[in-house]
């Protein structure tokens, strides 16, 4: 049984059996749900056929693609919100980053535990918070420092970047040219504890020495740092288009989509501020 690197999915109900799908060719008629990943408890009321609910319609990949806009574009519009909020009054930038960061994240921890990831209040009211976050920090990174070294030119390249990959990925995905095995998911997760892992590592390491370990300081192997977590990112989104797919294909309620576009944001967003950061280091002089 294959399972997902994005904390988000594993707590969507799952197919039984193998295979591989093709990301929107759901198919009729695919039964109960599979396993959660690791010891994750599934949705009681997704463990009964869906063809025993009459009145849930099952989810479809216009849902997935309607839910995920939707998220996306309540993302957007928070941190456009905050962008120009912070631009007026610098001092808003540590508020929205640790507030709008921390409380989005206690948030999603307590959708993902308490299985609400299919709800739309709590979907939305995280790409608020997260949006309030994005804003302020995209803020800081394309004004280095408050420097203005990089502005609006350097947000705009990082969104291009992030959609870029995106839909490469997408690509790469549909076309079977990588495929998702349970080795291959394996890797993912190990390679996305390990990025997690040096991150806190160099945190930690920057309150004794000065620039920690080097992973952020904007030198060469802060770049290489950065070009690995890209890249983590990117093949993530494999694991999420597969995890939706077999929701598709197990006749998921249409509220699960919800949860679908949710996990597809995190990943987003990830990959977007990684790539923002990316780009500050060649534009700070």
């Amino acid at each position: 049984m294959r399972t997902t690197s994005n904390p988000v999915f594993r707590q969507l109900p799952r197919q039984e059996g193998g295979g591989y799908a093709n990301f929107g060719s759901g198919v009729t008629g695919a039964g109960q749900m599979g396993q959660q990943y690791g010891q994750y408890p599934q949705y009681p009321e997704y463990q009964q056929p869906y063809q025993q609910a009459p009145t849930t319609r099952a989810m479809t990949i216009d849902d997935v693609v309607t839910k995920t806009a939707i998220t996306l574009g309540v993302v957007a519009l928070s941190a456009i919100v905050s962008y120009g909020l912070t631009n007026a009054n610098t001092a808003l930038a540590p508020l929205f980053v640790v507030g709008g960061g921390l409380i989005g994240f206690v948030l999603l921890l307590v959708a993902t535990f308490a299985r609400k990831l299919d709800n739309p209040v709590v979907v939305l009211s995280y790409a608020v918070l997260e949006g309030l976050a994005v804003g302020a920090v995209s803020f800081i990174f394309s004004n280095i420092k408050f420097g203005g070294a990089g502005g609006s030119g350097m947000i705009a390249q990082a969104v291009l970047g992030t959609f870029g990959v995106f839909a490469g990925m997408l690509v790469v995905y549909k076309t079977g040219a990588i495929r998702v095995t349970p080795r291959f998911t394996r890797m993912i997760f190990g390679a996305t504890i390990g990025v997690l892992v040096l991150m806190l590592g160099n945190v930690i390491a920057s309150v004794f020495i000065d620039g920690g370990l080097g992973l952020r300081d904007g030198g060469p192997l802060a770049i290489v740092f950065s070009l690995v977590v890209i890249a983590v990112a990117a093949f993530t989104f494999l694991r999420d288009f597969d995890a939706a797919d077999q929701l598709i294909r197990a006749q998921a309620p249409e509220k699960a989509a919800w949860g679908v576009a949710l996990g597809l944001t995190v990943t987003l967003v990830w990959l977007y501020l990684e790539i923002l950061r990316l780009l500050s280091y060649f534009n700070n002089d």
